[in-house]
């Protein structure tokens, strides 16, 4: 009995350990790497309407934060900013997949690197280029620089009840990820975090040993300044 229960705890922290570290992929590769047509639908996310993705973005953000941080919303040809900031934050639904959905909030740091990918590839997937395409050019911008990994500590606020992240990035497939933190941490190992990697410890990294490892750090439960309102969402 006991090897019986067990067997379901060790697939849900496996498909945690897969979905995160698909995560980072598609973080350092703007979300391009591998979208499926066939397994994810439409190449393009579904718009939602324009107050639900405002308090969805914002429900990422510590309560301290999200008054003054600027915030994106998407449209059919990109992301467009609906309000600017007063603090270096910068709030955004990114969708590492077209049905995946990432409300985030970051810092001075990851809006500087971060925000200009997730922009392009919103904007490249408008245009109806492939995933392939964008992948390429991902490539190149990050080749020429035009593109850069963060390049000191920082943080990236993922709060929100309703992070739905990649689980096989390959296969277009989803899953419901608890509120968590992320820290840039590049070139980072679990080992000087001194972690064994497991999800569902305190804190581990995610990506470890590339310019775009990143500390997660699990909140559980988090009880959002914002209510987001359910119509709409994906």
């Amino acid at each position: 009995m006991a090897q019986k229960m067990a067997e379901p705890h060790r697939n849900r922290i496996a498909n945690v350990r897969i979905g995160l570290l698909g995560l980072t992929i598609l973080i350092a590769s703007a979300g391009a790497a591998a979208q499926s047509t066939a397994a994810a639908g439409s190449q393009t996310p579904r718009l939602m309407e324009r107050p639900r993705e405002i308090a969805l973005a914002l429900s990422a953000c510590p309560a301290s934060v999200a008054d003054k941080t600027a915030v994106y919303v998407l449209e059919k040809s990109g992301y467009v900013k609906v309000r600017d900031g007063q603090n270096g934050f910068t709030a955004i639904v990114q969708h590492a997949l077209p049905n995946s959905q990432e409300p985030q909030c970051m810092d001075a740091e990851g809006t500087r690197t971060f925000l200009p990918r997730y922009l392009k590839v919103a904007e490249l997937r408008a245009q109806g280029k492939s995933a392939e395409e964008i992948k390429r050019f991902v490539a190149d911008a990050f080749a020429k620089g035009i593109f850069q990994p963060p390049s000191r500590p920082g943080v990236d606020y993922m709060l929100s009840s309703e992070n739905i992240v990649p689980v096989d990035p390959d296969k277009g497939s989803v899953a419901h990820f608890p509120p968590h933190v992320m820290f840039y941490g590049p070139y980072m190992t679990n080992a000087e975090l001194g972690s064994d990697g497991n999800p569902g410890g305190p804190a581990f990294v995610a990506g470890e040993g590339t310019p775009h490892a990143l500390i997660i750090v699990p909140l559980g439960t988090h009880a959002s300044h914002i209510s987001t309102d359910k119509s709409g969402s994906e």
